[in-house]
């Protein structure tokens, strides 16, 4: 599998995970150095032209830049611009246009990634019922993780639970960027 995902994830790191919904984190790059550094990585890998758009976007996401995010991903094509476009609304958040975007997206590829992690590290933590709720019969639901996020925007932010969701929320953005950097 090519590692160049990683890459762009160390480049990209912050020194926490991003919000469930729309907040700018105080660690996250300025928009002109970020994209500084994702023209360099870009360059650097040669990638084409289709997969740099989603790059960009994702990039742009983890640093909650959304509506930035937002320009690029309405204009992927494919199951890889609405997966995108979905995680981008349901941090927005607007839920409704989230699930219509990820019901675009499809079974997406690294949905059986998703659903592999995210069961394994709920289940160490003995969250059996949440990992069924989340990837049932080892399927990725984006539906059911929607509302996981919909509830959570009613709790407060030291709650285990967002902290729970917002790892779920890395896996998922991590197996994204895989499945991209693979294909």
């Amino acid at each position: 599998m090519n590692d160049s995902w990683k890459t762009l994830k160390r480049l990209i790191a912050t020194p926490d995970l991003p919000a469930l919904g729309p907040t700018p984190r105080a660690g996250r790059l300025p928009l002109p150095e970020l994209n500084q550094k994702i023209d360099r990585f870009l360059a650097d890998t040669k990638l084409n032209t289709a997969l740099q758009s989603s790059v960009r976007s994702a990039a742009l996401l983890w640093h909650d830049y959304l509506d930035e995010s937002h320009t690029i991903s309405q204009n992927i094509p494919g199951a890889d611009g609405s997966f995108l476009h979905g995680i981008m609304h349901r941090r927005e958040p607007d839920y409704p246009n989230a699930k219509y975007w990820f019901q675009r997206a499809g079974k997406h590829r690294s949905f059986s990634d998703i659903a592999k992690q995210v069961a394994r590290r709920l289940e160490t933590k003995g969250e059996t019922e949440f990992a069924a709720k989340l990837a049932p019969r080892g399927d990725w639901d984006p539906f059911a993780f929607v509302d996981a996020c919909r509830q959570a925007a009613q709790w407060p932010l030291s709650d285990t639970r967002v902290q729970t969701l917002q790892a779920v929320q890395e896996i998922e953005f991590d197996c994204l960027l895989a499945h991209l950097f693979a294909t």
